[in-house]
């Protein structure tokens, strides 16, 4: 069996399409365009390219974008104040601070400093709150864009085995919950599952959100199974997914490669949930 390589360049691409004709609406009725302001502490090369690229997204479908640097020797109190601050201003719709952030500061401080209403990560306690109980909220970005990419492959969830390996407050978890929320059955793996591979092989849908490159190999994937790979790992000959994709291509009926799987779809879905935002800080609009 041949897998079908899953493109996320060109659903995430739909993505954008979509949500650029709805900023355009908004806009009309609301009078404004939604705002996203982003926060990056230090001065990281690849988080630079990642906030970069989301500046560049939000120009694209027409909305506005404010971006704030600090120094990486800024302290705690500092990015808390800048939070609330945003948190506060009528004019922003969605605030993202860059994590990792440095030593000095409490990431978990942080997360909990944002406006939940303006929480374009889905990571307050709030939203994530909102979300184990099946109610409307700001979900994660990435998990969002897992969701979209098995909506747009058609694939039938409710009733389906789904085994989602890895249990971060990032990906696993709320994927999990996205998945069991569709009426799947899921099974949530980490480094101390037992037999991984054979637990892996039940699955109708198997999710790798673990960080190990090539973890998981022929053996983990059941004949016939749609797979989706969230690991981006940096190696010597470039980047690689938690799944070993020439072999698992061989054995599922769908799977998404990496680079141009779920990573083009993480920043799709910020603009989504950018809009979502503004929506309900302006109803009606």
């Amino acid at each position: 069996m041949a897998a079908r390589v899953i493109d996320g360049k060109a659903v995430a691409a739909a993505v954008r399409a979509r949500v650029r004709g709805e900023v355009a609406a908004y806009a009309e009725s609301a009078g404004r365009t939604p705002l996203l302001a982003t926060i990056l502490v230090g001065e990281d090369p690849a988080s630079q390219i990642y906030i970069r690229k989301k500046g560049e997204a939000c120009e694209e479908v027409g909305m506005r974008s404010v971006h704030h640097g600090l120094d990486a020797a800024t302290g705690e109190a500092e990015l808390l104040a800048l939070v609330r601050e945003l948190g506060e201003d009528d004019d922003v719709d969605g605030i993202l601070c860059q994590l990792p952030v440095p030593d000095q500061i409490d990431e978990n401080a942080v997360v909990a400093a944002i406006e939940p209403s303006k929480d374009v990560d889905g990571l307050t306690p709030q939203n994530a709150g909102l979300l184990a109980h099946g109610e409307p909220g700001l979900v994660p970005c990435t998990p969002n864009g897992v969701m979209e990419l098995l909506a747009h492959e058609g694939v039938e969830l409710e009733g389906a085995e789904a085994v989602v390996v890895g249990r971060s407050k990032l990906v696993g978890v709320p994927v999990a919950r996205l998945l069991l929320l569709a009426n799947a059955t899921v099974t949530t793996c980490h480094s101390r599952t037992r037999d991984l591979a054979a637990v892996c092989r039940r699955a109708d849908v198997l999710v790798a959100a673990v960080g190990v490159p090539r973890l998981l190999g022929a053996d983990a994937v059941k004949p016939g199974a749609v797979v989706i790979d969230v690991g981006v790992n940096r190696l010597e000959d470039g980047l690689a997914g938690d799944v070993d994709f020439e072999a698992a291509a061989a054995v599922a009926s769908a799977i998404t490669p990496v680079p141009g799987g779920v990573g083009p779809m993480t920043i799709a879905m910020l603009l989504a949930n950018t809009l979502q935002a503004a929506r309900a800080r302006a109803p009606g609009a």
